[in-house]
């Protein structure tokens, strides 16, 4: 009998049948801890490590990744997305010049004063991403 991996296991629970490339994306994206990363970056791990997948396929797995809540997205520049694999409510730091974004430690941070969502609607998160540039000495 052919033992079910954890990985199987939780795809499926999350709703998502386990292709083998969800498989591999899957490992690669949550083998590491907690981390952001864009489906480019993600793309080029897989290729790396021997994985020949298109882009196109990065983005659907990641997307229904995301549909099925086990990474949100993170849009900080318009044309870049970073998908997140901590889905609890954080806030991030995004660093100009190189791209990086990191959490910020949330435990000293206060949201207030978030407007009622309107009829209808409910609030999914609030995203609240810090932009940091290196200081100019003059």
């Amino acid at each position: 009998m052919k033992r079910i991996s954890s990985v199987t296991k939780d795809l499926r629970a999350a709703g998502l049948r386990p292709t083998e490339q969800r498989v591999a994306l899957y490992e690669i994206l949550f083998g590491n801890g907690h981390r952001h990363v864009t489906a480019e970056e993600l793309h080029a791990e897989a290729l790396a490590r021997g994985i020949v997948l298109s882009v196109a396929t990065v983005y659907n797995a990641l997307n229904d990744f995301t549909r099925a809540g086990l990474v949100r997205v993170l849009s900080v520049e318009g044309a870049r997305t970073w998908f997140d694999t901590n889905t609890a409510d954080h806030q991030h730091f995004y660093f100009e010049g190189n791209g990086d974004v990191r959490d910020i430690d949330s435990d000293g941070v206060t949201i207030s004063n978030i407007p009622d969502a309107p009829d209808g609607f409910e609030i999914a998160n609030v995203d609240v991403v810090v932009r940091l540039r290196p200081i100019s000495r003059s």
